[in-house]
């Protein structure tokens, strides 16, 4: 698997979380887009299928991370555990 540039992940993350703190998902079909292609890009950059996951790993790849500590991989039994996982919208 190819890996991305850590300066690469860092932009996509970056915008990709300021469209979602937005709320560009109920934007208009230009802004859906440039999110859904954000995502895509992600799962594929991280080998992910979901944009949650392709998030956390992204973050794991960038400087300062701790590869050590994958607590937040970890889904058994806590509150994150019963939460749905959002899946990528097809493009």
């Amino acid at each position: 698997m190819l890996l991305a540039h850590p300066a690469v992940l860092r932009n996509l993350v970056g915008e990709y979380e300021a469209l979602a703190v937005l709320h560009a998902e109920n934007g208009s079909p230009q802004v859906r887009q440039r999110m859904n292609d954000l995502a895509y890009t992600l799962c594929v950059s991280t080998g992910t299928r979901d944009i949650d996951a392709a998030l956390i790993a992204a973050r794991h790849r960038l400087p300062g991370a701790r590869p050590e500590d994958d607590s937040l991989l970890q889904r058994s039994g806590g509150p994150a555990a019963r939460e749905p996982v959002r899946q990528m919208s097809a493009a």
